[in-house]
């Protein structure tokens, strides 16, 4: 027995080196290579005549995570990629004499639409240079050609087409499911607009919800269809009449109604490319990569000290360290006081994805941004999302930018507890309390909600509204009854919350940046982001666990149902994470 357990401890400890003698070879390697490709700048590798071959087939993110650096220093293909990096790349190839133009894969754009936005712009100010923009398709989603719409030409494969169809979002109501099978939300809010929380108390849509859900549609539609009309110089309701109708779905009607400019297969667009610089179909044709374009830090400034943090919120707001999917209290209020702290930093952009969440640290993270006020301008940039808590936390800056397809508002509070009583009973599952005063129990997920504890969560879910309107009020310079017409759950697009006073102007990230810049009185500067997040151990050896991908996957499969019914669970394990500052429901926009 004692040779047995010798035996597997020492070959446990042969494994364990060896992965981890494994990890730190490739580290050194990537380190190593990492280093030398750093000495190799943009204009050295790219060559006279080329083309910035911008393909946008991963997920955008204002923010990668920390794992994705030391995967691709094992060789392995990134999984996303940042937004700021898009932009910067965009940037870089209108002012490089070598490259002549853009070529543009959207057709499968995996962004929200304010990135979208975000692009788009930037593909404009590109063509502003005189250089051109070319796109190409298998199939172009709504998004993707929202994006593509900006090139001089367009071009799609013969058996595809183009999704334009307007917008429209699906909203799952429990009710029923609930009586059914025992599983009940127990719900507190206010704010008569605050639907997150509505799918459990009804059937069907209030008509409160179906007014701000639609509102919010057509304002995100008009901005998206005036545009491609711009580009493609024809008109809005010529647009409307093409997504009311499915006119472009197939590929001829969509060269007919001016969609589209040409069918080809893909060889056939790239010999056309040749043809524009002027090249033989036997040449080959010069495409620079988003990371040729950036490598060597090209948008570095050497000798220049003067910083502006970019501080990443993005994803729901929760307790704990966060990382770049999640804003913890831990590592983001860290990384604030780092960024005020800093002689270099001169002004801080916050940089805002988030629906929400606790409502606690909602305002642990707001008192953290006040305080970094009053030593270094705060400028906030809206990306896709920054409502409810996502907009407390930004509500007291100095100046607040948002897309106009920005999701923004939500100045409201709920709270859910999941029950379990009808279950319970139906299977003869009984509850007994004892308890030395009546509200002892608080809450039990398998008794009803008992007056008192009703009465003091309202307490408590009045008391954040009350101050999250006294943020907003202070931050914005609005009254109290001003902040209460807009505020009750509703949300807004960036466009009608600039109209609201909500925000101070319409702008991307670039924007703010500049804005900030403006505050400090710099004129130049050197971008440095938070939260500096690195990925540890855990989030390596994740990585190569089998079992991660099957856990993904069997959580795919599950109905939205249960997963709502998990994700809202996950909220009670603290009394401090049942205030809830988010938004009012999951946005799917289709």
């Amino acid at each position: 027995m004692n040779f047995l357990r010798t035996f597997f401890a020492s070959l446990l400890g042969t494994i364990v080196a060896f992965v981890v003698g494994f990890i730190l070879f490739f580290m050194i390697i990537g380190s190593l290579a990492s280093s030398l490709g750093s000495e190799e700048t943009a204009s050295s590798i790219i060559q006279d005549n080329s083309i910035l071959s911008l393909k946008l087939d991963l997920p955008i993110l204002d923010n990668i995570p920390g794992t994705q650096n030391f995967q691709i220093s094992l060789g392995l293909d990134a999984e996303s990629v940042k937004l700021i990096d898009i932009v910067t790349a965009i940037e870089l190839a209108k002012t490089n004499d070598k490259i002549k133009g853009i070529h543009l894969r959207s057709d499968y754009l995996m962004a929200g639409w304010s990135q979208a936005k975000t692009i788009r712009d930037a593909l404009a100010s590109f063509k502003e240079s005189g250089k051109f923009i070319s796109a190409y398709g298998d199939y172009f989603t709504q998004m993707g050609y929202y994006v593509a719409s900006v090139a001089d030409s367009v071009f799609v494969n013969p058996n595809g087409g183009v999704e334009l169809k307007g917008l429209a979002s699906e909203v799952l109501y429990f009710k029923d499911f609930e009586d059914e099978y025992g599983f009940k939300m127990e719900v507190i809010r206010h704010g008569k607009y605050k639907s997150a929380v509505e799918p459990y108390l009804t059937n069907k849509m209030s008509v409160e919800n179906r007014e701000q859900i639609s509102v919010l549609l057509s304002s995100l539609w008009d901005n998206i269809s005036s545009e491609i009309a711009a580009s493609r110089n024809i008109s809005v309701s010529e647009i409307d009449a093409i997504a009311s109708d499915l006119k472009a779905n197939l590929v001829d009607n969509a060269v007919k109604v001016g969609l589209i400019d040409q069918v080809s297969y893909k060889s056939d667009y790239i010999n056309k490319l040749k043809y524009e610089l002027g090249l033989e179909s036997s040449d080959k044709l010069r495409l620079v990569s988003l990371e040729d374009l950036l490598a060597g830090n090209a948008a570095y400034k050497k000798g220049v000290r003067d910083q502006i943090a970019i501080i990443y919120v993005q994803g729901p707001i929760l307790f704990g360290d966060g990382n770049e999917t999640q804003i913890g209290d831990k590592n983001f209020v860290q990384s604030i006081e780092k960024a005020a702290k800093s002689k270099r930093v001169k002004a801080i952009v916050l940089r805002v994805d988030s629906p929400g969440g606790s409502a606690m640290v909602s305002d642990i993270l707001w008192k953290a941004l006040e305080d970094a006020k009053k030593k270094k301008p705060l400028v906030v940039s809206m990306g896709n999302v920054a409502a409810s808590g996502g907009y407390y936390i930004a509500c007291g800056a100095d100046k607040i930018f948002a897309d106009p397809m920005t999701i923004t508002g939500s100045i409201g509070v709920f709270a859910t507890l999941p029950n379990f009583k009808g279950f319970t009973d139906d299977i003869g599952i009984k509850a007994e309390h004892v308890m030395t005063h009546k509200n002892a129990m608080g809450y039990s997920p398998f008794e009803s909600i008992s007056p008192g504890f009703h009465k003091s969560a309202l307490e408590g879910i009045e008391h954040v509204y009350n101050t999250f309107k006294q943020r907003v009020a202070d931050g914005r310079n609005l009254s109290l009854d001003e902040v209460e017409k807009i505020a009750q759950g509703r949300v807004w697009t960036g466009v009608q919350a600039k109209e609201n006073g909500l925000v101070d102007a319409l702008g991307g990230l670039n924007d703010a940046i500049e804005a900030a810049a403006d505050l400090a009185e710099i004129d130049e500067y050197n971008l440095t982001s938070y939260p500096k997040i690195e990925a540890d151990f855990d989030d390596i050896f994740g990585l190569m666990n089998p079992f991660s991908t099957l856990k993904a996957e069997i959580k795919s499969a599950l109905p939205k149902e249960f997963s709502l019914f998990v994700e809202a669970s996950k909220l009670n394990n603290n009394k401090a994470h049942r205030i809830q500052t988010r938004v009012p429901y999951l946005l799917d926009i289709k």
